[in-house]
């Protein structure tokens, strides 16, 4: 069987044009044995760790369904002060630890490269589901995903990433990879909020355009792909400055009347307010849709590290 090339899923930089090739086409044969409700035991006798010292809803339950999907069982962490760590171990030993448990391990956790910590201290492979303000490439896998099926290509694609584009890993980690296709991109934040300089520099060194602004009318105009986050409460360590950004931004279907009627709109959830919820029935409100594809992409991932 086909294998990744690497045995880590640490970030969206380390996937090479095979991986990705793989990644999703092995997605998509996933989703139709989903939809046609086959049961498959590829995984069967193997068991996933899942291990979450932030809040998650979404990345959690569908690493945890593709396991179940894929025959596999489930160890689950949903929060650090039901762990060692509450009593001062250390992620290193809390790896080694779980080691012993399972066949391969599912990490988030508030700090940025835990992932890579904790990738060395075990032999298993591990997955990064979010290291702080860094990175979440099974995310960007998904988010990909999804942008193929809702446009039905990605190269020739003009992409806006909106909102807090400083803390936001899923943004982090969807610029990365996209920028291995033929896009352009729109950064849309405010000025507090701009995207990272070595994100900035990657997508640079690899010749794509991309214009940062503030005007999200602007990019709703130019857009083919709307990206929306929330602006990220738990990453700002003065209250008054989160207040005086929070509402920044806010889709509605009024600013939609202007946008392309092809539009896709995105959202790594869960939203706040920045997205009004009469937008959910236009034909290009694809989140929800976006949520679901995490299955069958993470069922690609875990088959093609564990079989």
């Amino acid at each position: 069987m086909a294998k990744l090339s690497q045995k880590d899923v640490l970030r969206a930089d380390q996937f090479t044009a095979a991986d990705i090739d793989l990644i999703l086409e092995r997605a998509a044969t996933y989703e139709a044995a989903l939809d046609a409700k086959r049961e498959l035991d590829e995984l069967r006798g193997k068991i996933l760790a899942t291990l979450f010292f932030e809040p998650s809803t979404r990345t959690r339950l569908s690493f945890e369904a593709a396991m179940h999907r894929l025959g596999g069982r489930v160890l689950s962490v949903s929060e650090a002060k039901s762990t060692s760590a509450s009593k001062g171990e250390s992620l290193h030993d809390t790896i080694r630890t779980v080691h012993g448990y399972a066949d391969a391990i599912v990490l988030r956790h508030p700090e940025i490269g835990a992932a890579e910590i904790a990738a060395l201290a075990t032999t298993k492979p591990v997955l990064n589901a979010g290291d702080g303000a860094g990175e979440h490439p099974t995310q960007s896998l998904l988010d990909l995903y999804t942008i193929r099926n809702e446009q039905g290509k990605v190269d020739g694609l003009t992409v806006a990433l909106v909102g807090d584009l400083k803390h936001g890993r899923t943004v982090h980690s969807l610029a990365t990879l996209l920028s291995r296709f033929s896009v352009s991109f729109l950064f849309v934040s405010p000025s507090g909020l701009r995207m990272p300089r070595e994100v900035v520099e990657r997508v640079q060194t690899r010749g794509v355009a991309f214009q940062e602004t503030d005007d999200l009318g602007r990019a709703l105009r130019e857009a083919d792909v709307v990206y929306m986050t929330r602006i990220q409460r738990e990453r700002f360590a003065d209250p008054a400055e989160y207040d005086r950004v929070k509402d920044a931004y806010v889709l509605t279907r009024a600013a939609l009347a202007k946008a392309k009627p092809s539009i896709t709109v995105m959202h790594p959830l869960p939203r706040v307010n920045e997205i009004a919820t009469d937008v959910d029935a236009l034909p290009g409100a694809a989140y929800f849709r976006q949520s679901a594809n995490g299955v069958p992409i993470r069922m690609a991932l875990l088959a093609l590290l564990l079989s």
